[in-house]
């Protein structure tokens, strides 16, 4: 790899890494809205409704990353896309529990803190798998 093609590959990396920030913040309002009508308002059971506010942020996600951010199809058929983006958001979700955990319970950092800094980690880790694996080339 050349340095101006480096260039290049860096230039487009951040730009498609800028671009599925703003994929994951519309999905985290969704979420959040579902979470705060249903769970606040309404008075559904909160994990219900998390669950719910999960499942439609991750397919709302989908459809957004093959719009804006990632090209469909390289790799599975679209069926086989969903799934995997399904499979690799909630080992998302597992390592953002295990990470605030392990920063509320073991290193006692603030609760908030501690929730910005899994869903950091986590985003790292959704990105590049949704990059590398779903809509990566075979």
């Amino acid at each position: 790899m050349t340095i101006t093609s480096f260039e290049t590959w860096k230039q487009h990396l951040n730009i498609n890494i800028f671009k599925y920030a703003c994929v994951g913040g519309v999905c985290t309002i969704l979420d959040l809205a579902v979470f705060a009508v249903f769970a606040k308002a309404l008075n559904y059971h909160y994990v219900l409704v998390s669950s719910t506010g999960f499942a439609l942020a991750t397919l709302l996600n989908y459809l957004l990353c093959i719009r804006f951010v990632f090209q469909s199809g390289r790799r599975f058929s679209r069926r086989a896309e969903i799934v995997s983006v399904y499979v690799v958001s909630l080992i998302g979700l597992l390592l953002n529990q295990l990470v605030l955990v392990f920063f509320v319970e073991i290193l006692q950092v603030e609760m908030l803190l501690s929730k910005i800094l899994a869903t950091g980690a986590v985003f790292l880790w959704n990105y590049f798998s949704r990059s590398i694996y779903v809509f990566g080339k075979n």
